[in-house]
């Protein structure tokens, strides 16, 4: 018979035994919006809402034998990055990701946790810039990423903007710089492409502690909704949208002693299946 298909994302990333971010979050965030996720593990990282305190890094050949097993056999439509540690784990990826480039890639270049812990090795980020960029169709820095990438003070909106004209100059198709944590009422994303379009993607700030894993799940949300058939600006939008409700849904919830996870199932979608043609 063999009618039919998922939507399938597969997700490289770090673990977080405290199931908030990183693999845990992405798993979540993609069967919650109806797709099947599929994984390759960088790291396996001991953590809690209360912080980070050790990294075990996965040898990057597994992490290569991963990915190849995946998209050999299951077909992602969608591909999305998480904590990539070091420069040798940054040119394995990219060396397992070179025959599959007609797969959208959406990489969170997660390099500070939200405690402030660095997760990635000095020397990285040249890597990244030489080796996975020219294969992401989408780059969703936050403010610290995005400063460290374009070599700038981000302080304001118009800081963001040329940030992201920067980043750009690195090889990506398009980057999201989020905003979240500028100071104000009001959350603004800005997203730039390599044409030059540029849109501002607003949201109301949600006081709550539990934030955890924000970024991991935008990211995974973006990809999953690439997966399900929409552009990119398009999958941006439903992505922020997802959220920001899911922040919301978990406001009064107490989860761990510090800061907790999204309410990722708040509304979960069925797994589609997509009609075949061929």
């Amino acid at each position: 018979m063999d009618n039919f298909s998922y939507p399938i994302v597969l997700s490289i990333a770090g673990s977080d035994s405290g199931g908030g971010a990183g693999i845990q979050a992405d798993i979540k965030t993609i069967s919650a919006l109806g797709c099947f996720a599929t994984t390759a593990i960088t790291a396996v990282t001991v953590q809690n809402t209360l912080g980070l305190s050790a990294i075990h890094p996965i040898p990057v050949d597994f992490v290569k034998a991963q990915i190849k097993a995946v998209m050999d056999d299951l077909r992602p439509s969608a591909i999305k990055i998480g904590m990539v540690h070091s420069a040798e784990l940054a040119i394995g990826i990219a060396e397992a990701l070179n025959e599959y480039q007609h797969v959208p890639v959406v990489f969170d270049p997660v390099m500070v946790a939200s405690s402030g812990d660095s997760l990635v090795e000095s020397g990285t980020i040249a890597t990244f810039k030489h080796y996975l960029f020219p294969l992401t169709q989408l780059l969703t820095p936050n403010l610290d990423e995005a400063a460290l990438l374009a070599q700038m003070d981000i302080e304001h909106v118009e800081d963001m903007k040329n940030a992201a004209v920067k980043i750009l100059m690195s090889g990506v198709n398009a980057v999201l710089i989020k905003g979240g944590h500028l100071k104000g009422s009001e959350l603004i994303d800005i997203y730039r492409d390599k044409d030059g379009n540029e849109r501002t993607f607003s949201s109301t700030a949600i006081e709550s502690l539990n934030t955890h894993g924000t970024g991991c799940s935008l990211s995974s949300a973006i990809a999953s909704y690439v997966a399900l058939g929409h552009d990119m600006e398009a999958a941006i939008a439903k992505a922020k949208t997802y959220v920001h409700q899911a922040i919301y849904q978990g406001i009064d919830v107490k989860t761990g002693k510090g800061h907790g996870p999204l309410n990722h199932f708040f509304d979960p979608k069925k797994l589609v299946k997509k009609k075949n043609f061929s």
